[in-house]
């Protein structure tokens, strides 16, 4: 085979190849909003994994990455690459991808969640859950609400309760703020980018009191 054709078959193969990984191993995201502080900053790169959730669900107090459920972006958070080169990046995996959410799922199927307690801390299935991750605690506390997850779908929040457009405020959405288990990407898992902070992100153990 002439080395032009060979030239052409390793880069299919390798667009290929990081097409699947893409798929069903990892991807990368970025953070757009101040939702996740001080958990996640503006502009982190992460990687999110896709085999905890082969064949399970998210688990309470895990950062999982979504698909936008239907008026959940503003036009800053929803932007997409600017250019064509980012645009095929971003399609084969190699470019953080926006158009996503990321937050921390608090209540799955079958649980009560509440806000709040005398404390100010979020209940599950009637017991107060120390969330130590939190921005302030204080602003946990509004607004006040009490629902129960359906099966198939989860409650999600930003760490930064006070500035976070969560479940919280889609009480009102057709789909009562909640998130279906099929709109999840994935599991927030390695922070790329910036360096300083590079290292995989930990699942908190907030939620192993939670009945």
């Amino acid at each position: 085979m002439p080395v032009w054709q060979e030239s052409i078959l390793l880069v299919v193969t390798a667009v290929v190849l990081a097409v699947i990984v893409k798929t069903f191993f990892v991807q990368a995201f970025y953070i757009p909003s101040e939702s996740m502080e001080p958990t996640m900053q503006v502009d982190d790169k992460l990687l999110v994994q896709k085999v905890s959730y082969w064949g399970g669900s998210p688990d309470r107090g895990d950062i999982v990455v979504f698909d936008d459920p239907g008026g959940w972006l503003g036009s800053a958070d929803a932007s997409a690459p600017s250019n064509v080169v980012q645009k095929a990046l971003e399609v084969i995996g190699l470019y953080p991808s926006g158009g996503h959410l990321i937050k921390r799922v608090v209540g799955v199927g079958g649980d009560t969640v509440e806000c709040c307690d005398s404390a100010g801390r979020l209940m599950v299935n009637g017991e107060p859950v120390e969330e130590s991750y939190l921005a302030d605690q204080a602003a946990n506390a509004e607004p006040t609400f009490t629902v129960e997850v359906p099966d198939g779908y989860l409650w999600v929040q930003g760490d930064n309760r006070g500035n976070s457009s969560d479940s919280r405020y889609h009480l009102g959405d057709p789909g009562g703020g909640f998130i279906s288990e099929d709109a999840v990407v994935g599991k927030a898992w390695l922070r790329v980018w910036p360096f300083s902070r590079f290292g995989f992100i930990e699942h908190s153990d907030a939620f192993e009191g939670v009945p």
